[in-house]
């Protein structure tokens, strides 16, 4: 998994790769000449007795390791621009995919999910590759060449050098096979914690209402005790395998040591030559130390680009047409044709053989019991869901067809859920606008009938709303949201059960205000409350997925039974045919 993410998405920065790879070349080059030129002091100077050498390759030594510590801190900068923007592009790559997602597979994946791939996942993708760069490429090299270089002052110490490598090697592998499983369910534990964490803050006054917080503190305990064993499990086996690999080590300086002793009696080697492969030693252990913290971390890195993958991979339900329609009828029409929409694993369709149209100037309301495929319908019409059977046309083209954009500037939807943003007011109802000059703002609060509201805050427009409007009650929050998309002035309207939170008064305030604003547009109005779509021009009457009425108020009185149910559970006294 994280080879071909990288090999997806690491091209562009090959550049970077490429002097990073480079300039640790050099590091390790002149890194591996210090043994070479102290072993030729001792040799020669020390025991020749040559001062003016001693000097010299001193001096000379000083520029070889002057010249490595730049080497090396260029090779990062260049490792950690590539690793950086690699990270960037992930992001990027994640929330583009993201965005094409229906709802759906939204909510298959999890916000929290999602959340967590794009932000600890990608880091632990960065990470990888900036230990890769800037610690792997040098340790390997300086490993083997260090090696080579011992084997061709001496071929018994040079062999002893080798041993060492294939040992510890076997004690990486066991390590890094373990902690493959063992990372796999550490991130699914942090996605449930974050889960949990996330529910518990959205849903605080539910939880509160129903007297659950020792419920909640006890999800959140078994949790976060599992991510705990887990993680003192992986932590166990780390520490574990650092004393192994130090003791092997000290073990194998104690051989070198040794042999060369004896090589030195017999007169094969010079105390320079012993000198320095007690430094390719410690070149070697460093380089191993510093392989196996990098392969120590790609067992988790894998587990995250797997998660990463995964994501990207997922093509959307809702796909954009190759070759996008342009708009074949008048601007503002919508039309549904024996349209059917089963959720995937429902037994049942939630709509089934739905005919409708909307000309522009139009008032068409939708009204029906919980469950009946009022927010369904809404879906389909704004693309969020493809209908299983029929097609929806808007501006004389099935939406499967038409250009995004063009669908998006049609249409303006008020959801049944309302959603603001962290920012002002004015920021808020830019959203869809950004062009809008605050005259523009309080010409569209006024017909939402907020001019009041946002007049009372502390700022006006500039005021400051919190995460999901959280500063606001239900009612104001729906308001916002009704100004922000009059704001648009799309040539269909959608209002999709947003007037729940509005008393009579002001919802009477806020139709008056609307049948002004949308007058040349098609509406669609969808309610539960019989006030608020009595006066439209047609009135579909949705029952258990199906139309079993459709007409003005009066004719469905006296036609339509269950429309005379929903009027009578909303009246006292009996209700007039």
């Amino acid at each position: 998994m994280l080879t071909g993410l990288l090999r997806g998405h690491l091209p562009p920065h090959r550049r970077a790769v490429a002097a990073a790879a480079a300039l640790q070349l050099v590091e390790v080059v002149t890194l591996l000449l210090l043994p070479t030129l102290n072993a030729s002091i001792i040799d020669r100077g020390v025991i020749g007795g040559d001062h003016r050498y001693i000097v010299l390759v001193g001096g000379l030594m000083v520029l070889v390791a002057g010249l490595a510590m730049v080497a090396g801190v260029a090779s990062i900068r260049f490792a950690a621009r590539a690793a950086m923007g690699l990270g960037r592009d992930l992001r990027a790559a994640l929330f583009s995919r993201v965005l094409t997602l229906s709802g759906r597979q939204v909510d298959t994946f999890g916000p929290a999910s999602l959340s967590t791939r794009s932000v600890n996942d990608v880091q632990q993708v960065e990470g990888v590759v900036l230990a890769g760069l800037t610690t792997l490429a040098s340790a390997v090299f300086i490993c083997l060449a260090s090696v080579v270089l011992g084997l061709r002052q001496d071929l018994q110490l040079g062999a002893a050098l080798a041993a060492l490598i294939p040992v510890i090697a076997v004690v990486i592998w066991f390590v890094r096979s373990r902690l493959s499983v063992m990372y796999g369910r550490l991130q699914s534990d942090v996605d449930r914690l974050n889960r949990i964490v996330g529910e518990r803050l959205s849903g605080v006054r539910v939880v509160r209402a129903f007297s659950r917080d020792n419920h909640e503190r006890d999800r959140f305990t078994a949790t976060n005790t599992d991510l705990f064993a887990y993680s003192l499990r992986a932590g166990r086996l780390m520490a574990t395998m650092f004393p192994t690999i130090a003791l092997i080590s000290n073990l194998a300086t104690a051989g070198v040591v040794w042999l060369g002793a004896s090589r030195l009696e017999d007169g094969a080697v010079g105390i320079g030559t012993v000198n320095a492969f007690v430094e390719y030693l410690v070149f070697i252990t460093w380089s191993i130390t510093m392989t196996t913290f990098v392969f120590l971390a790609v067992p988790r890195a894998e587990v995250s680009a797997g998660r990463i993958g995964e994501v990207l991979r997922t093509e959307s339900e809702l796909p954009e047409p190759a070759s996008p329609a342009c708009s074949a009828g008048p601007a503002g029409t919508v039309e549904l044709r024996g349209v059917e929409f089963r959720y995937p694993g429902a037994e049942l369709p939630a709509l089934t053989g739905v005919d409708l149209s909307m000309r522009p100037g139009e008032r068409v309301a939708v009204v029906g019991g919980t469950g009946s495929g009022k927010t369904t319908l809404v879906n389909l019409i704004c693309r969020r869901v493809d209908p299983t059977a029929g097609s929806v046309l808007v501006n004389g083209v099935d939406v499967r067809e038409l250009d995004v954009g063009e669908l998006t500037d049609t249409l303006g939807v008020v959801p049944q859920h309302t959603r603001l943003f962290d920012g002002t007011v004015a920021d808020n109802l830019r959203f869809g606008e950004p062009a809008a000059t605050d005259g523009q703002l309080w010409d569209a609060l006024e017909a939402a009938h907020a001019r009041a509201v946002v007049e009372g805050l502390p700022g006006g427009l500039d005021a400051e709303i919190t995460h999901g409007g959280g500063n606001l009650s239900g009612g104001q929050r729906q308001r916002l949201t009704i100004a922000r998309t009059l704001l648009r002035r799309p040539r269909v309207y959608l209002f999709d059960d947003c007037f729940s939170a509005l008393d009579p008064v002001i919802e009477a305030g806020v139709r008056t205000g609307l049948r002004a604003r949308t007058g040349d547009a098609a509406v669609l109005v969808v309610a539960q409350r019989v006030s608020t779509i009595q006066d439209a021009d047609r009135i579909v009457v949705l029952d258990a997925g199906r139309v079993v009425g459709c007409g003005a108020h009066a004719e469905l009185l006296a036609g339509c039974e269950t429309y005379r149910d929903i009027v009578g559970s909303q009246l006292i006294g009996p209700v007039a045919r």
